[in-house]
């Protein structure tokens, strides 16, 4: 299978995607990565060079390593960027990556811990998702999903398939054969922006009562529900939310590993997670984010913070 990956990332995150490209090469992924981004491109890829062999406006091209490559598209939206998953990766199917046979998306604060292999297995079963741990049990015939299936009605559409858990929206896999899902996922945004007037330019709404209180998460979630394309799920441990993940390791919420304080963190109570011991094994190679004393001291604060947390913990 020729498979493509992409993320969407500002600011700070950049740390974040330098870190995962480092696990997926790590990880035997050879091949185009695809970041889309708002802003300036940080400094570890000043070296990209401006590609007119693609079609995107401001595209540039940095070569990390031997048959790995990274495309830096611009992206132009007064959404934020969560909201354009979806659009950005049936953009991408349609044109750049349109010689993949699949394209996977991670969030910018994912790890890979596995061999890339699997994930263009798990992508040829159906879409490739996971479960959330918050609101994991989430029965059929919960409140919320109860007016999920009403907005599922509202768009002339019929669950396809029980779904009984919550699903994150920070990674997703498609096949070419499954790009209907990606369709009906950007077409849900639209619904929640458009008659729900849910505000695009924020992540979460912060009414939890609301039916898109996460709009990109939540419309993942009801296009899972009544795609026509066969879905393949994993539980929590596939992100590493409850511990033994082999899958990813998503460092979700906040702070994130490349902002923590770590030691300090430890003194509150807060032992390093296994998110933060992942992002700090994967900070050398292909990209090199921090000097050797920095990562030294990082290394340290880790080794301590963890002992610490064995005897403390807020928790």
């Amino acid at each position: 299978m020729t498979s493509a990956i992409c993320t969407v990332f500002e600011g700070h995150f950049h740390r974040g995607v330098a870190v995962l490209i480092n696990s997926l090469y790590k990880n035997e992924f050879r091949g185009d990565f695809y970041a889309g981004y708002r802003g300036t491109l940080p400094k570890w890829a000043e070296m990209a060079i401006n590609n007119s062999d693609l079609d995107w406006p401001g595209v540039k091209t940095l070569q990390v390593a031997e048959g790995l490559y990274v495309h830096f598209l611009p992206i132009v939206t007064d959404y934020h960027l969560a909201h354009c998953k979806p659009s950005f990766m049936l953009s991408l199917l349609n044109g750049l990556a349109k010689n993949a046979e699949a394209l996977a998306y991670f969030d910018p604060d994912i790890v890979v811990l596995c061999k890339w292999a699997f994930y263009e297995k798990w992508m040829s079963y159906g879409v490739a998702m996971v479960h959330e741990i918050v609101s994991n049990d989430m029965p059929v015939n919960h409140p919320t999903r109860m007016e999920w299936y009403d907005i599922i009605r509202m768009l002339n559409k019929e669950p396809k398939r029980e779904i009984h858990s919550y699903i994150n929206a920070g990674f997703c896999g498609v096949s070419r054969k499954n790009i209907e899902f990606l369709k009906v996922w950007s077409q849900i945004i639209e619904v929640a922006i458009k008659d729900y007037n849910m505000d695009a330019a924020t992540f979460i709404a912060y009414d939890r009562t609301s039916a898109f209180y996460s709009i990109d998460q939540d419309s993942f979630n009801i296009a899972a529900m009544c795609c026509e394309s066969p879905i393949s799920e994993m539980g929590p441990e596939a992100m590493d939310f409850v511990g033994a993940g082999w899958t990813m390791s998503h460092a979700a919420g906040w702070p994130k590993p490349w902002k923590k304080k770590i030691f300090l963190s430890a003194l509150s109570g807060n032992a390093p997670s296994r998110q933060d011991k992942h992002y700090w094994k994967n900070i050398y190679y292909p990209i090199s984010l921090y000097d050797t004393l920095y990562v030294f001291q990082k290394k340290t604060e880790t080794f301590i913070a963890t002992f610490i947390g064995r005897f403390y913990r807020r928790y």
